[in-house]
């Protein structure tokens, strides 16, 4: 007798051992990220590999009417539930977030909270679930919940539950911190690079439309993350070392002298100098000190061709050059889309990089620059 209460004693410890170490492990995964998006989806996937769920979702409060949407819905049916909105209150999702209590119900359809509507536009049936609010800062943002554990759930679940909960909750909340502290930081590099072109009335939004037309680029030839961030910071800082360029220069009005020319191409080299001294922009310079390479190798500073030259550089020649063809100057007229779109195809494999042009011209037939025909 002894002997056996020992045994089950040594199973139930091992068992929630086993069921801390798999919540740590899971914690991990959901704080793995930075990308709010991706942590919602991590945060349904622990819930139901915790539990061994059939199904899980992430529930957010409406601002405006305190109602609730699905913001993820994994398993059986998780598409069809993501159409779902509950007004506020409604459903057993609806009174947690109203009253910020968790809820185990092992008969959901038993439960006087329960709406049956859910699962009929849904087409899931719900038998059992448990559902926690997610708050942050005294507020509930959500509810997270799991439904249809094999036996039911009980309140050795609701509190790995709650932990879960709490550990998405923080993780959001980094999320959230990271993403307005980049966005302030790209405001800091936006308004930099907009004083080099308070200098300059003719090159007035011309960062800003070499950055629409380069990011656009990007997503044509498939690049994404930390690639994009890159790319976005150095179309925005691409000439920043203009700043070094004296105004007798830069603001001439007539063609540069040859000896001008010499002057305003260090720019190149003055850009990559200046944030040579900030850490955190160090893999934006190639961009920005090779963005007037040229693809056979007769370009500046460093007359470098073909793939050698870096593809933010490659990307931000062809931007650049478009919107410098297309922009009126005091000395000419800028030409039409359609004309720049034709000289980029007759310098692609000289001036261009030929798979960059074509992304350019990719996207540019499917509207996606903004751009008329």
């Amino acid at each position: 007798m002894l002997k056996s209460v020992v045994l089950k004693r040594e199973a139930y410890h091992a068992g929630q051992q086993a069921r801390l170490k798999a919540l740590i492990d899971l914690s991990a995964i959901v704080n793995s990220s930075l990308d709010i998006t991706e942590i919602r989806k991590k945060a349904i996937e622990a819930a139901m590999s915790l539990f061994g769920a059939e199904a899980g979702s992430l529930l957010f409060v409406d601002k405006e009417t305190g109602g609730l949407y699905f913001d993820v819905a994994l398993g059986d049916k998780g598409d069809r539930a993501k159409a779902v909105r509950l007004e506020k209150g409604q459903g057993i999702a609806g009174w947690v977030a109203l009253h910020g209590d968790p809820v185990i119900a092992n008969d959901a359809r038993s439960d006087s909270r329960f709406f049956h509507g859910a699962d009929s536009e849904s087409g899931f049936v719900t038998k059992n679930m448990i559902c926690v609010p997610v708050s942050s800062r005294g507020r509930t943002l959500g509810v997270l919940q799991a439904m249809n554990k094999i036996g039911g759930f009980d309140n050795s679940d609701l509190d790995l539950f709650i932990a879960l909960s709490n550990q998405v909750a923080v993780a959001m909340e980094n999320a959230r911190l990271y993403n307005e502290l980049k966005e302030t930081f790209y405001a800091v590099v936006n308004a930099m690079a907009e004083t080099i072109e308070k200098r300059d009335p003719y090159t007035a939004g011309h960062t800003s439309r070499v950055s629409v037309y380069s990011m656009s680029i990007g997503r044509a030839m498939g690049l994404q993350g930390g690639e994009m961030g890159n790319l976005r910071l150095s179309a925005i800082l691409h000439d920043i070392g203009k700043i070094g360029v004296r105004d007798a220069v830069l603001l001439k009005n007539q063609r540069l002298t040859p000896e001008e020319e010499t002057l305003i191409r260090k720019h190149v080299e003055y850009g990559a100098d200046i944030l040579g001294h900030i850490p955190q922009l160090r893999e934006v310079i190639p961009g920005v000190r090779s963005h007037h390479e040229k693809y056979n190798g007769t370009g500046y500073p460093d007359g470098t061709a073909g793939e050698v030259i870096p593809l933010p550089a490659r990307i931000i020649a062809v931007a650049d050059t478009f919107d410098a063809m297309t922009t009126d100057r005091p000395y000419r007229k800028g030409l039409s889309a359609g004309q720049a779109i034709a000289e980029l195809k007759r310098c692609s494999g000289t001036q261009f990089d030929p798979s960059v042009v074509a992304a350019f011209v990719k996207a540019w037939e499917d509207g996606r620059l903004g751009i008329p025909e």
